[in-house]
């Protein structure tokens, strides 16, 4: 008996500082830093973990909020931080890290719209300019999106993927998309779920750009989803072309390996250079803070009315 509360007692005690040892982490205060300024950079909300970073670092902080350069402080690991709701995944190995690091001071929470909602952004390009573009795009996506409660994953670029190839066979790129997604989608079961494919196709940022919008004929999510964030285009088209009403489906084989194993709703969305604008494509300026402006708005929209028929 005496051998068994002697166990008990140190599985109890392990336990304890254990979950003691990962309630926070430690980062170096550098040259002027407050406590302000030092969580803001760890993506932390400064009113809501200002009293937890007190209790965590009393023995170093005797007065003021000034820090010690050079000094080790304990920050507080949170659920909420910019570190934890924005993450890049590398989907080969598994392998999560945050999406932003210095930009991280300058973000700060404007609501909690989205704040049960999960996004999973996947990056698609053909040429090098594509890539640097839709890097831009999506990082400002998702800080848009984050900076509203959102928490946002995102993925692709391991290797460019060439819709007219067979990438199935090389790497299954999408196979390993899909293994991450699901993944994630059943740890936060119960919450909104949507999957955006972002596709970059010789734009070059110097012209109007070509968008048109996607979803799987066989999801209704999917579908007003897509719809939500093609009315948005649509209102700031700078073409007069009237569109049609029929909506784009899934044609090539990786968006349609994606729509049938993934387990959240997908809407493919493509840009390209302008051409010959179609009845189908929206014509838009290159404008890259616009652009991702306007996709957030849609995406809000689609969970506004969702949540509202809920």
């Amino acid at each position: 008996m005496k051998l068994r509360l002697t166990l008990l007692f140190w599985v109890w005690a392990c336990t304890f500082l254990f979950g003691q040892e990962n309630t926070y982490y430690t980062v170096v205060a550098e040259q002027g830093d407050g406590i302000f300024s030092l969580l803001r950079k760890q993506g932390l909300d400064p009113a809501k973990h200002y009293g937890e970073f007190l209790e965590l670092n009393a023995e170093k902080i005797t007065e003021g909020t000034l820090l010690k350069l050079g000094e080790n402080y304990k920050v507080p690991y949170a659920e909420d931080s910019f570190k934890r709701t924005g993450v890049s995944i590398e989907t080969i190995e598994d392998v999560e890290e945050p999406i932003f690091d210095k930009e991280l001071a300058q973000m700060s929470l404007k609501s909690e719209k989205l704040k049960d909602a999960v996004y999973y952004l996947i990056t698609d390009n053909t040429t090098e300019q594509d890539k640097n573009f839709v890097l831009d795009i999506t990082q400002r996506l998702a800080a848009e999106l984050m900076v509203h409660g959102a928490k946002v994953y995102v993925m692709g670029d391991e290797d460019s993927i060439d819709s007219n190839t067979d990438s199935l066979a090389i790497g299954n790129p999408m196979g390993d998309y899909t293994k991450a997604i699901n993944k994630r989608y059943l740890q936060n079961t119960g919450k909104y779920q949507r999957v955006l494919f972002i596709r970059a196709e010789n734009v070059t940022g110097a012209s109007n750009m070509d968008v048109a919008v996607y979803h799987y004929n066989k999801s209704t999510q999917g579908q007003r989803f897509a719809e939500n964030i093609q009315n948005v285009f649509k209102e700031k088209s700078v073409s007069n072309t009237t569109f049609d009403e029929a909506s784009l489906i899934f044609e090539d084989q990786n968006s349609l390996y994606l729509a049938r194993n993934i387990l959240p709703a997908i809407s493919l969305l493509t840009i390209e250079n302008t051409t010959n604008t179609s009845k189908s494509k929206i014509s838009l300026k290159p404008n890259k803070k616009e652009f991702a402006n306007l996709i957030s708005n849609g995406i809000i929209n689609d969970y506004v009315d969702v949540t509202f028929e809920n």
